[in-house]
């Protein structure tokens, strides 16, 4: 009898919030977890040991950095071999208004957000792409956000590079059919993460969920439940799509 098979995620920004649900689901769905975390070690370590299965492991990278995507990447094939599943959930959200910072401050978070959020995903899904074609393909899923639809008054650099990153998978979908890596894109709305507690609790908080049909925010594990499906389960014709996870807050026509 052939082996089981466990296909390896890497998962960015997997040691809190989102990212480290999507790992929990993922590894008790018998996937290898690359654990991907930027600074706290002592919150990964702890993901890692509550992972179901075996097999995971650790990674560090500040993917601002330009050389860190490839040095990720290569890290993870060194130790597993193979890269079956990339989730670019890694992001940053700074405030920088017009009006309400500097010129300096303004350059300063666009460049850090736009790093984060759109060229770091560009680049280790060209990278993992990469590994994907010597293993007969693989699956991307890209998390957006509302805001590439509806922008951010308060953090433009966001929605722009929310917005790259839904045109981005959408143009690796085209590119990488033909070779069997599906790229597919999640586009939530507030979610219930510590991320996000300082506005939900905030003076804006009440008027936040007032904004969502459903009445409440997501949760990490809706969220992470459609990752996963899209990682593992969904037809491969959905290539290059993008689903909406708000609560009716914002619908596309």
């Amino acid at each position: 009898m052939a082996a089981a098979f466990h296909p390896v995620a890497l998962v960015t920004g997997a040691s809190r919030g989102i990212g480290r649900t999507i790992a929990r689901q993922l590894a008790a769905r018998e996937a290898r977890v690359a654990v991907h975390f930027h600074q706290n070690r002592a919150a990964a370590e702890a993901i890692l040991a509550a992972l179901p299965g075996t097999g995971h492991a650790l990674f560090a990278a500040d993917l601002t950095v330009p050389t860190a995507p490839e040095g990720l990447v290569a890290g993870v094939l060194r130790a597993f071999g193979r890269i079956d599943v990339l989730v670019n959930n890694a992001g940053i959200y700074e405030l920088h208004a017009p009006g309400e910072v500097t010129f300096a401050e303004w350059q300063k978070r666009w460049d850090r957000t736009v790093a984060a959020n759109l060229t770091a995903p560009a680049h280790l899904s060209f990278l993992a792409a990469q590994g994907m074609r010597r293993t007969n393909g693989g699956r991307i899923v890209n998390i957006s956000s509302r805001g590439a639809f509806r922008g951010e008054a308060r953090a433009p650099a966001y929605g722009a590079a929310k917005a790259g990153l839904n045109a981005f998978g959408q143009s690796l979908a085209k590119a990488l059919a033909p070779e069997r890596i599906f790229v597919f894109t999640l586009a939530p709305g507030w979610v219930d993460t510590d991320m996000a507690a300082g506005h939900l609790q905030g003076p804006r908080g009440a008027e936040i969920v007032r904004d969502i049909p459903l009445g409440r925010v997501a949760t990490t594990e809706e969220v992470a439940r459609a990752v996963v499906w899209l990682a593992l389960d969904a037809p491969e014709s959905m290539t290059g799509c993008i689903i909406d996870l708000n609560g009716a807050s914002y619908l596309r026509t």
